[in-house]
């Protein structure tokens, strides 16, 4: 279990140009990455180091988007400005959360520009709206064409800034000795306000960058 992205909702600009300002922030060319039909959403990726990303995510007018909890998070995050949505773990075998949580996971998939099929399942996506503290599971079909495959920068996730229990955090992710941090640093704030992911620092050549 390790972390494997970090997802930013599209500002009032849009997607392209919320991608742009993170682009020249960070350092890193965003690549588009295509379109969500179960969700109802589309996304743009930062490729990065040490195998995670950043994905900068829209709504689009489909009527996934209004039934799928994904699509339904990705709206109201836009819809109050846009900014961090959360942060997603990926596993190995989804089956033992599922079993450890009582809850099924389900599947998503998306068509990169260049046809690449990505197909995973993921669990935890209702969290993003309820208790957005908390991660979502994700375990991917093939990981040769991860979104991070093919990285080619230095840049890497340093901090995830997290307001919320660490408690609560700790529980939902399960036994510590399977969640390796994979060298990012988690601070917790504010536990008794409102809960989610705040801010995320960068590890670039030029320095930190906190967004």
């Amino acid at each position: 279990m390790r972390v494997d992205h970090v997802s930013y909702a599209a500002e009032a600009g849009g997607l392209k140009a919320t991608a742009a300002r993170l682009s020249e922030l960070i350092g890193v060319a965003p690549v588009d990455g295509g379109v969500h039909p179960r969700f109802g959403t589309r996304n743009v990726i930062f490729p990065l180091a040490k195998d995670h990303y950043l994905e900068v995510v829209e709504v689009l007018d489909h009527p996934a988007s209004d039934k799928a909890p994904f699509g339904q998070a990705v709206r109201a995050a836009s819809e109050a400005g846009g900014g961090w949505l959360g942060w997603v773990v990926a596993v190995d075998d989804i089956a033992k959360v599922e079993q450890r949580l009582g809850r099924e996971s389900v599947p998503g998939n998306r068509h990169r520009p260049d046809g690449t099929e990505l197909k995973w399942r993921q669990l935890g996506i209702k969290g993003l709206m309820a208790d957005p503290q908390v991660p979502y599971f994700i375990e991917w079909d093939d990981m040769t064409v991860h979104p991070s495959a093919g990285a080619d920068t230095s840049v890497s996730i340093d901090n995830l800034q997290i307001a919320g229990d660490p408690k609560r955090v700790r529980e939902w992710l399960g036994p510590e000795d399977t969640f390796d941090k994979g060298g990012i640093d988690f601070t917790f704030v504010a536990p008794h306000g409102t809960p989610g992911l705040l801010s995320v620092t960068f590890d670039t050549p030029g320095g930190k960058v906190t967004i």
